[in-house]
């Protein structure tokens, strides 16, 4: 299965226009903090980052909706740690999963985590190979 992308420099400075095969351009940019621009988007690594969040994510609210679980919200953050030499790759990641719900199971949110983690989320397995990641998770009763 093949995917594209495709990124256009608009500038000024790095600002690049990303666009991929489905769904709306996004900004990228590399606002060094002297420049003080607000209008900047998020930076290559950063997208790396959310697509991990929204990869693992769509897993785990797939999962919990099959297990019959009173799902109504989730958040998924991300911090992470970058090496200090190039290529600054990502070394060591955590994910926490905010799960939101009536009578959510624990022993349900663990498992949807579990699986994300070993069997569906292409992002973390990708990722795994340059970073040690680690999960948690809250349930929030709504």
């Amino acid at each position: 299965m093949a995917s594209t992308a495709q990124v256009t420099w608009v500038g000024p400075g790095l600002r690049l226009v990303g666009e991929g095969a489905q769904g709306p351009a996004i900004i990228l940019d590399h606002v060094l903090p002297e420049e003080e621009r607000q209008e900047g988007g998020p930076r290559p690594m950063d997208l790396l980052l959310i697509g991990l969040a929204g990869c693992t994510a769509m897993d785990v609210v797939s999962v919990l909706q099959k297990k019959r679980q009173s799902l109504t919200g989730l958040q998924t953050k991300v911090t992470a740690e970058r090496a200090e030499e190039h290529p600054k790759v990502y070394t060591k990641i955590h994910v926490e999963y905010v799960v939101t719900g009536k009578g959510v199971k624990p022993e349900a949110v663990a498992r949807a985590i579990e699986l994300s983690e070993t069997k569906y989320c292409s992002a973390m397995a990708m990722l795994r190979q340059t970073a040690e990641i680690t999960t948690s998770y809250r349930l929030v009763e709504a």
